[in-house]
Parts: structure tokens; sequence; C-alpha cells
């Protein structure tokens, strides 16, 4: 007598499906953990004051009203050259403190998860002193140097 086959009727044996990544819980206690939001808190709330500042200063005020001038005369270039080169390097500006309120608005959602401290590639708890000097950072030092390409 023949042993029955346990496959799937398509013949293709079926695998399971990948598990998500179990949840690593924080590392630091509660009263750690509070401080930091309370760090992040204050952080989101300058840099978003500085971000306004800086996008009115360089996107809604045209260069007339920068300088207060008022005539028709024409404008040097070398004027225009240095105004362009400020308004770039306020975006940059701009650019770069957006990016970070981003990683603090995903910091927040990390705490409010649990999982605050805990690097997201490989699950290891990021060490105190790299929170301490990067209250936002996602990945432990390892990782951060492999996603730069250093290591």
């Amino acid at each position: 007598m023949k042993k029955e086959s346990k496959k799937p009727a398509n013949g293709k044996d079926r695998k399971p499906e990948p598990a998500e990544k179990p949840a690593v819980k924080s590392p630091f206690s509660k009263p750690e953990v509070e401080s930091f939001r309370l760090w992040l808190i204050a952080r989101r709330s300058a840099l978003s004051g500085n971000v306004t500042k800086m996008e009115d200063e360089a996107l809604r005020r045209s260069r007339q009203d920068a300088s207060g001038d008022l005539s028709s005369m024409p404008i040097h270039m070398a004027d225009m050259g240095s105004d362009t080169f400020e308004q770039d390097f306020t975006l940059g500006l701009i650019e770069n403190e957006e990016q970070e309120l981003g990683a603090i608005e995903d910091a927040m959602e990390r705490i409010e998860e649990g999982t605050f401290g805990v690097c997201e590639e490989c699950s290891k708890p990021i060490p105190k002193e790299r929170m301490k000097a990067i209250p936002h950072a996602a990945l432990c030092l390892e990782c951060k140097k492999k996603e730069e390409g250093e290591g």
C-alpha cells in the first residue's frame, strides 16, 4: 500500500508565512523614557518654531521687502548671488530640521509602542550614551555605520 503524500493539491510544499519580528521591549526604565520624551517634546517645539521662522524669511519675503529697497534701480549681480546663496543655505537648514522633526515623531511613536531605545534593524538595545547624544536615534551605532556604508 502506498503512503499518501501530505502535499497541497498544487504539488508544492507551503512555507510558513514569515512572522513579524517580535517586539522587543525598551531597555530603559519608565522614568528614563519619560525624561527622553520630555526632551523630545521640547526639541520638537523649538524646531517647529525655527522652521516656521526660516520659511517666512526665505520664501515669503521678496528682495525688496527684505532690504527695504523700494526703488526700481537694477540690483547688482553680486547682491543677487549673495541673496540666492543665503536662500539656498536657509532652505538646506529647513530640510535638515524637518528631517529631525520626522525622526522625533518616529521616536515618539516608539515610546508609545514601548520599543524606544531598541535598534530597528537588529533589535538590540541602543546604548544609553547614544540615546543621550541623539534621543531620536532608531539604530544602534553598528547598524547606523552599515546604513551609511562605513561598516
